[in-house]
């Protein structure tokens, strides 16, 4: 195998691993703020609910709870899965898990939002929804953004884990390349970790850039 059909392999796992990364963004992230309302909730079931939910999805494997969203239909429930269930099942697990985390990074966020803000918000006139999005959701953003970096930085390294229920994302296809005859040795898990790298590194400059354009709420 040449250097250069083992990098075309690599950029279709890559294609794969990038799909995994936007879509658990794209919908974790706003489901954490609607779990971290639940979290927040003065109706006790609810809150009870959702403090079960963010303890069960942060205190078990990410990789069990693939397992269980791909194999749990058939197995709990009888129910015969579609032929793409592999992948949804790959961003239903992430996107469930990561949003609880999300959930406790926003909850951190807006404790840590000094009381006053909101009394001088209803002084001026403000609902609570106007209160929420125009004085403290800003806020809020501007102080989670670290913890957020960290989180979205690990969601790149585990769309490797997508590979346990067989979904082939770039590290499977690194290790499938290791694996078949005449290839070249270990250079396909360097360009790999190659890959993740400057991913990582693109993540990281990217927010710091978004953090540095909401400094004026200092």
């Amino acid at each position: 195998m040449t250097v250069s059909t083992m990098l075309s392999l690599l950029s279709e796992g890559f294609v794969t691993s990038l799909l995994i990364f936007a879509l658990t963004l794209l919908f974790s992230m706003p489901l954490g703020l609607a779990v971290m309302f639940g979290r927040r909730s003065r109706l006790t079931p609810l809150r009870g609910f959702i403090k079960a939910y963010i303890s069960i999805m942060r205190g078990t494997p990410l990789m069990l709870q693939l397992m269980v969203v791909f194999y749990g239909p058939k197995l709990l429930l009888g129910v015969t899965v579609p032929g793409n269930w592999r992948f949804t099942a790959v961003i239903v697990a992430f996107v469930i898990n990561y949003a609880a985390y999300f959930a406790e990074i926003y909850r951190g966020g807006i404790e840590s939002i000094p009381r006053g803000q909101y009394e001088a918000a209803q002084v001026l006139g403000y609902t609570k929804a106007q209160t929420f999005f125009k004085i403290i959701l800003p806020q809020m953003v501007k102080r989670v953004i670290p913890a957020v970096t960290n989180e979205v930085i690990t969601l790149v390294k585990d769309t490797s884990l997508a590979s346990v229920i067989g979904t082939v994302e770039m590290f499977t296809r690194a290790k499938q390349i290791v694996a078949s005859p005449n290839t070249p040795g270990m250079l396909a898990l360097v360009a790999a970790g190659v890959f993740y790298y400057v991913f990582n590194y693109v993540v990281a400059f990217a927010m710091e850039k978004w953090e540095q354009v909401l400094r004026y709420y200092r």
